[in-house]
């Protein structure tokens, strides 16, 4: 099976189930980084993680889409098709004033709760200090010229304030450029930035084949075409991996080689734990043959794209057969898939019992230039720390909801 073979409706649940995935990976690392290097050693990684990423899937995520214009409404649309702003989870409303001016508030931050518990300090870390270089950094793949900047945002005051946050955006003709940031120019020289993925047929007719024309206040994914829907899921997956090597390059500055892989292995357990869980209830029913532990493994955005990990998940029997190249691009850049290259798959682990609690990885042998893992029935497994370290957010158990008719409404100039 591969994305391909899925049905619109199981593609349409796949997009924003990725992208809250992708959110989830911080609710996955973080925890690590505190006890590594505390608080600020934590914020700053995030930061780094953050602006090394997403001026580089924006631009490809503009480019697959046809997202070609320079103003806040085109920066608005990177934004719902953005890990660090899923839908719903991270309820952003927008609103356009002109071209070049609007705004938005967050009517719901899910980062926010859960986070707020912790206290003031690591709220203004996130709302601060994390979200004013990392925000800038996301809109410079709009127009260097772009700021965005708050208009309130928490600690809020009084507590149960709503909304959230409220910012502006702005772009003026006569404002220097942001430049690009230095932690973004590693990103841009790995695989993972110019890996051509699935091309979108524009001749589908089953739905929108990109994002041309007005912005829409709810993105309906399901509008789209199962050409474009594959795209979009292979490039919220590889946002995925381009946020691993952005963690990973800031956590290398701050540690030794052996140590930072295994920050980055108990990430990988973490979210790929979770994100098995909600992707078997969501696209399959919650069913556990090995059909559905195959096709969990395959749909997964810590696996994929195909084109840029070479992950391979398939049914044999009563048991699954998942084979990991140990050449890759994704091995090349030298994140989460070179982990699994070189045997650490407890990440499998962690995701085949999210499945069900029986499935267990066996052997794990080399055949030519691959590794290939089996998966098969055994003693029920526990769920590992790493695991439930993410089941604390609410995002892990996030239902997302229909919000009405199909056709979203459009949003206009006021």
């Amino acid at each position: 099976m591969t994305l391909h073979h899925l049905t619109h409706d199981q593609l349409a649940a796949l997009v924003p189930e990725s992208l809250l995935s992708g959110q989830l990976i911080d609710r996955s690392g973080m925890a690590h980084l505190i006890s590594a290097f505390g608080r600020e050693g934590m914020t700053q990684v995030a930061i780094e993680e953050w602006m090394a990423a997403s001026p580089v899937y924006t631009g490809r995520m503009r480019d697959a889409l046809g997202i070609d214009g320079d103003g806040v409404e085109d920066m608005f649309k990177c934004l719902q098709l953005d890990i660090g702003a899923p839908p719903q989870f991270m309820d952003f409303r927008y609103s356009i004033t002109d071209k070049y001016h609007g705004s938005f508030v967050l009517d719901h931050c899910g980062a926010l709760l859960d986070v707020e518990p912790m206290g003031d300090e690591y709220v203004t870390a996130m709302c601060h200090d994390i979200e004013d270089p990392t925000f800038d950094a996301t809109a410079i793949a709009t127009n260097r010229r772009a700021r965005i900047r708050p208009v309130h945002r928490p600690p809020r005051m009084p507590v149960d304030r709503t909304p959230h946050c409220e910012w502006t955006v702005t772009i003026e003709p006569d404002r220097d450029e942001l430049p690009l940031p230095k932690v973004t120019e590693p990103t841009l020289q790995t695989r993972a930035a110019t890996i051509e993925l699935s091309a979108i047929d524009p001749t589908a007719g089953d739905g929108r084949s990109d994002y041309r024309g007005p912005l829409t206040e709810d993105l309906e994914f399901g509008e789209f075409s199962s050409s474009a829907l594959v795209r979009i899921a292979e490039e919220a997956a590889l946002q995925h991996q381009l946020l691993a090597f952005g963690f990973l390059m800031s956590v290398l500055r701050r540690t030794d080689p052996d140590a930072a892989d295994d920050i980055l292995e108990k990430q990988l357990i973490g979210i790929a734990g979770i994100t098995a869980e909600r992707l078997a209830a969501a696209l399959f029913d919650g069913r556990s043959d090995a059909a559905t532990l195959a096709d969990v493994l395959t749909v997964h955005p810590v696996f994929g794209p195909v084109q840029y990990t070479g992950v391979v998940a398939e049914a044999v029997g009563d048991q699954v057969r998942v084979r990991i190249p140990r050449s890759s691009p994704a091995v090349e850049d030298g994140a989460w898939l070179r982990l699994l290259s070189q045997g650490r798959v407890d990440a499998l682990q962690s995701a085949a019992r999210a499945v069900d609690e029986t499935w267990v990885v066996g052997e794990t042998v080399v055949e030519g230039d691959e590794l290939v893992v089996s998966i098969a029935r055994g003693e029920p497994q526990r769920e590992s720390g790493e695991v439930a370290i993410v089941r604390f957010s609410a995002g892990s158990s996030f239902a997302f909801a229909d919000r009405g008719p199909s056709r979203p409404l459009p949003l206009t100039v006021v």
